[in-house]
């Protein structure tokens, strides 16, 4: 037996097939495309998932036709938040409003001062989050609004295509402000107090079990024979913790994508909102996770490397493996507004402290720092929650440089482990979802840690001199955030 894991992303659709074992065997991709119409507007076409998991699903095939034929479970993955609207035909209604979509703040600060909110959900309502988009969609296109049968999040419209059921797992809808996530369903209360219905959500089962199956005409036009499950899958970052093998309490992962993550999973539900971490469902059964989001990770490095006519990888590997303390120049990562610990959808972001002498590679380490405090933040927000990492991981496209990771690992005071090399994202956790779905095997035995090819250990004698530059940093905000942005 065969499983594919898909995960739909911001920028492209990645698709693997695996073996039972969970050994990677084939991968394909296909790129996707934003709408950005207005400033703080960020859409994309729904059918435009379609057209990306179809050619992926035939790439997948013509690597290794003999095992693509014998799938039995399909995992998705995808970006979270996104507010796909589908009227009674299934089909799409305006474009998908994305997670970096930051029109709706003044709605999520409105639904936020609604103590229900986050009494319901156990999260800050944040601008990013289904549930203020549906409220702006009511604002401005009413004759929209009027239409929503379902509300759909970005896999689960790819679901509806796969299996033509309305459905959705615990992970995804924790991030819609709609899901009562200590008990792990809608809650009507959050539902009422943003003038939403039940019957507009989709039905809800759990990421590690079966949600749907696989159309026969699909099935067919694929070439796959007998009955495929598809599993109830994961949101992107659940999903990335179970391809890292993260599940259980003092395990974690930091990732250092176009927006940076600080996860750990939690044996129990314990919300903590004013934090602005993020208390969501995991994707398997009685299990949790909280995470700090920061939305300019990567993608700082990438406006660094627009700003200056240089590739990012050559930034980064103009830096030596090895810190050796502070710079002088501080950079505020704030590109697209912030999640935590600040919640301000308005703030930007700043260099502090140019010089004359400052070059290119001063502003790459500054820029590779101010994540770094960034990441810092979230961790003294997370241990606010109670959560006590122990073991984490580094993933994701930053955590090539050895120099970022030494940084970040004296600035949380925690080894960070670099896994070895292998298939370990989000489509790798889709697909080990798809193998519990269709055979029933436990999560437990299917979702391990991978083996550790190196340990980036903190710079003790580095860290007094960063924790001054952090606290630097933490000056920083409330100077830039009390000056008027126009």
């Amino acid at each position: 037996m065969f499983f594919i894991g898909l995960d739909i992303g911001t920028s492209g659709v990645r698709g693997i097939l695996v073996d039972q074992a969970g050994t990677f065997v084939a991968e394909a991709d296909a790129p996707l495309d934003s709408l950005h119409p207005y400033a703080g507007w960020s859409e994309q076409d729904p059918e435009g998932w379609i057209t990306a998991c179809d050619q992926v699903l035939r790439g997948l095939r013509a690597a290794n036709a003999p095992a693509f034929e014998a799938v039995k479970g399909i995992g998705l993955s995808g970006h979270m938040h996104g507010a796909t609207l589908v009227g009674e035909d299934g089909k799409a209604l305006r474009p998908c409003i994305m997670w970096n979509d930051t029109r709706s703040a003044p709605q999520a600060a409105a639904l936020d001062a609604n103590p229900v909110m986050r009494a319901a959900s156990a999260n800050i309502v944040f601008p990013g989050f289904t549930a203020p988009k549906l409220a702006w969609v009511a604002e401005h296109e009413p004759e929209v609004f009027s239409k929503v049968a379902k509300v759909l999040l970005p896999k689960d419209y790819v679901r509806l295509w796969l299996t033509g059921e309305y459905i959705s797992d615990m992970s995804d809808s924790a991030g819609t402000s709609w899901l009562d996530v200590g008990a792990r369903a809608w809650s009507d209360a959050a539902l009422d107090a943003s003038g939403m219905r039940r019957d507009q959500m989709p039905d809800l089962v759990e990421g590690s079990a079966a949600g749907g199956m696989l159309r026969e005409t699909l099935a067919k036009d694929w070439g796959l024979s007998g009955a495929v499950v598809v599993a109830g899958s994961a949101a992107d970052n659940a999903a990335a913790a179970c391809g890292i093998g993260c599940l259980n309490e003092g395990a974690g992962f930091v990732s250092l994508g176009t927006s940076g993550v600080l996860l750990a999973a939690r044996d129990g539900f314990a919300p903590a909102p004013e934090t602005a971490v993020h208390t969501f469902c995991h994707a398997v059964p009685d299990r949790w996770y909280q995470m700090g989001v920061i939305l300019s990770a990567t993608d700082s490095l990438n406006w660094l490397a627009r700003s200056t006519g240089e590739q990012p990888a050559a930034l980064a590997n103009a830096l030596p493996d090895r810190i050796d303390g502070p710079s002088s120049t501080l950079f505020l990562p704030y590109l697209s507004g912030e999640r935590t610990p600040h919640n301000d959808a308005t703030i930007r972001g700043a260099f502090l402290g140019l010089d004359i002498a400052t070059d290119r590679a001063a502003l790459t380490r500054a820029v590779m720092e101010g994540v770094g405090f960034a990441l810092r933040d979230s961790h003294a927000a997370l241990a606010q929650t109670g959560a006590d990492l122990k073991t984490v991981f580094a993933v994701g496209g930053g955590a090539r440089s050895k120099f970022w990771l030494e940084t970040l690992a004296t600035l949380l005071g925690l080894p960070l482990s670099v896994p070895a090399a292998g298939e370990l994202g989000a489509a790798m956790g889709a697909a080990r979802l798809a193998i519990c779905a269709a055979t029933g095997a436990a999560p437990d035995e299917v979702i391990t840690p991978p083996a550790v090819a190196s340990v980036i250990d903190p710079r003790r004698d580095l860290m007094a001199a960063y924790d001054a530059a952090y606290a630097r940093y933490r000056a920083a905000y409330p100077a830039i955030s009390s000056i008027p942005s126009s």
